[in-house]
């Protein structure tokens, strides 16, 4: 929504349109890209499109099913948060994965499954509590 605003602004947009428009960009770009350890393959594309809604970048790790487990620990620095449905995981991804974030101080985030809903909701969750947290 914030790229409209901005495409659509132009060089002669109004002072309201260019207020609103930092604002709404800083709020989106706090998560740039997150790493999601685990779920179902043929949903990726569809977890891409909601990290897309939300600005972010989607990577994605199968948590060792095809994929060496070790190649989170090389992803962890670089992502801002890491989500894990507790459904869709192996132990040793999810282990390996908490124990990651610790280390690289990133934040953790078990969800309850692997369904769309529920990472949108958690992107959702996240981007409300840092605006609560701008406001006070």
């Amino acid at each position: 929504m914030a790229k409209k605003q901005k495409r659509k602004g132009g060089n002669g947009g109004s002072e309201e349109t260019a207020r609103e428009t930092p604002s709404l960009t800083q709020a989106q770009q706090d998560i740039r890209s997150f790493l999601y350890v685990g779920g179902r393959d043929c949903q990726v594309a569809h977890l891409r499109a909601i990290a897309s809604a939300h600005g972010a970048e989607l990577i994605h790790h199968d948590g060792g099913l095809r994929e060496a487990v070790s190649r989170i620990d090389t992803v962890l620095p670089s992502v801002d948060c890491v989500f894990c449905p507790i459904d869709c995981i192996s132990h040793d991804a999810c282990l390996r994965v908490k124990t990651g974030c610790k280390k690289f101080g990133v934040t953790f985030v078990p969800l309850r499954n692997g369904s769309k809903s529920s990472l949108d909701r958690a992107l959702q969750t996240m981007k409300d509590r840092r605006e609560e947290r701008r406001v006070s």
